[in-house]
């Protein structure tokens, strides 16, 4: 495929460059341990290896006069040193949106989500894993679903905006009401606290089958029902009743896309506890027929539709960039979280060949500091193993708590560290990396793009 030096930035990742500041940026990060200390020279090369096959990671972002836009790097993209999981500077960063670092035995990927989402993120770490191993140990990789072959060329679909090939032609967004929010004291900027919950696969894909539905919906479901003890414990409560998860939804699945580029959507489950709180057998019942209506194509689509139409009305579309930043930063911060009281992510059961599955012992993902909202949940689920990565912006632990207490009482027994594996890096000294472009790359075209 013919690899454009600039492309427009996908419609649910134009939020991420207009809200970033120094001190918030919407990131992420995704671990693989494996069973022998990593040789960062080999890292290194396996990422030079891996990069040609994914170009979509090779784009940074730019300001363009009117939107966002990405444009193709031309230095190397290299391995960084470790440490902790906060907002980075792209700049800085050789303009690369991703850092790749190594931990002992452990390969962490920091993702700002400009890039891509968590599908798209953990398909491009295990491929650099696979290709790591085939250098460090010689191993035979049968590649597929989340380990890409290097010496394959990139396809077209890849690259593609998943949003204008599916947005339908009319759309509409639900309006919901603010949701309540879990208090506490708020940390330094600098600050992400966090929990990890290990618990057995088996046990409780076992449990949700007892309930009649799947894992996330039961832990969704666990979640909201949790959030109730902590609501009733505080004297604010009655000021809002609606207990509200936001869920991602990958949109590949659904749309049959093989985009690696952002293309997910979310959903809002609820609970409004107005007249009463929920048992938890209500609660599960109540979540399993929400999720399954609001997954549906139809109610996706009418939601992706209303934002690509916001973003090409032409309206908006003729205001600039440097008067669109502030307003949509202002909207993000007044109303991006006020709707969901936690966001629980959940990327799924991760299948790797036979000759990684020898040396992988682990796979994590976190999410970073949300702006308003407490803290967030994300899973994956490796090798019999369901880890969920708690990570809040507040000092209380009590959500946590209340939620692994809970899940004993299930009779689902779980292991806890304090901090969640993923945030145990080596810190290193960061080396300052330039972007490099094309000089001949940057036409007017790329700054009267609307």
């Amino acid at each position: 495929m013919t690899i454009p030096e600039w492309t427009r930035l996908e419609n649910s990742a134009i939020i991420y460059p207009s809200c970033q500041t120094h001190k918030y940026a919407v990131v992420y990060r995704m671990s693989v341990t494996l069973d022998k200390i990593i040789d960062r020279a080999l890292l290194n090369q396996a990422l030079v290896n891996i990069m040609p096959r994914f170009p979509g990671f090779g784009f940074t972002v730019r300001k363009g006069l009117f939107w966002w836009f990405l444009r193709k790097l031309e230095n190397d993209a290299q391995l960084t040193p470790g440490g902790p999981l906060k907002p980075f500077s792209i700049k800085k960063n050789g303009g690369y949106m991703f850092k790749l670092s190594a931990s002992g035995k452990r390969i962490d990927l920091d993702v700002f989500h400009a890039l891509t989402d968590g599908t798209g993120a953990m398909t491009f770490l295990l491929s650099v894993t696979g290709e790591y191993l085939r250098l460090a140990e010689g191993v035979s990789i049968e590649y597929g679903k989340w380990v890409y072959d290097p010496a394959e060329a990139p396809l077209e679909e890849e690259m593609e905006d998943g949003f204008d090939r599916f947005s339908g032609a009319k759309g509409s967004l639900d309006q919901e009401s603010p949701a309540y929010h879990i208090k506490g004291k708020e940390e330094l900027p600098e600050v992400l606290n966090s929990l990890g919950v290990s618990l057995s696969s088996a046990d409780i894909a076992a449990k949700a089958r007892e309930m009649d539905c799947t894992v996330t919906e039961l832990l969704s479901a666990l979640m909201l029902y949790s959030m109730q003890e902590l609501r009733r414990n505080d004297p604010s409560r009655r000021k809002h009743s609606a207990l509200r998860m936001e869920l991602p939804v990958n949109l590949r699945p659904v749309f049959a896309s093989r985009t690696l580029r952002n293309f997910s959507s979310y959903v809002y489950l609820s609970l409004d506890v107005a007249n009463g709180e929920y048992s938890l057998e209500d609660a599960v019942r109540e979540i399993k027929y929400q999720k399954r209506l609001y997954v549906q194509p139809s109610h996706l689509t009418r939601r992706i539709a209303a934002n690509v139409a916001l973003e090409d009305n032409f309206a908006v579309r003729c205001v600039p960039l440097f008067l669109k930043k502030p307003i949509i930063n202002i909207i993000n911060h007044l109303k991006g979280d006020k709707y969901a009281t936690y966001t629980f992510s959940n990327l799924g059961r991760i299948e790797l060949p036979e000759a990684m599955r020898e040396h992988v012992r682990d796979i994590h993902f976190i999410l970073g500091r949300t702006r308003k909202r407490s803290g967030s949940c994300a899973c994956v689920s490796y090798g019999g193993t369901l880890n969920l990565d708690f990570s809040r912006k507040i000092a209380e632990d009590d959500f946590e708590r209340i939620f692994v207490r809970n899940l004993r009482a299930l009779g689902i027994w779980a292991r806890v560290q304090v901090p969640s594996e993923p945030l145990r890096p080596e810190v290193g000294t960061e080396q300052k990396r330039r972007p490099v472009f094309r000089s001949s790359s940057l036409i007017p075209r790329f700054l009267l793009s609307i």
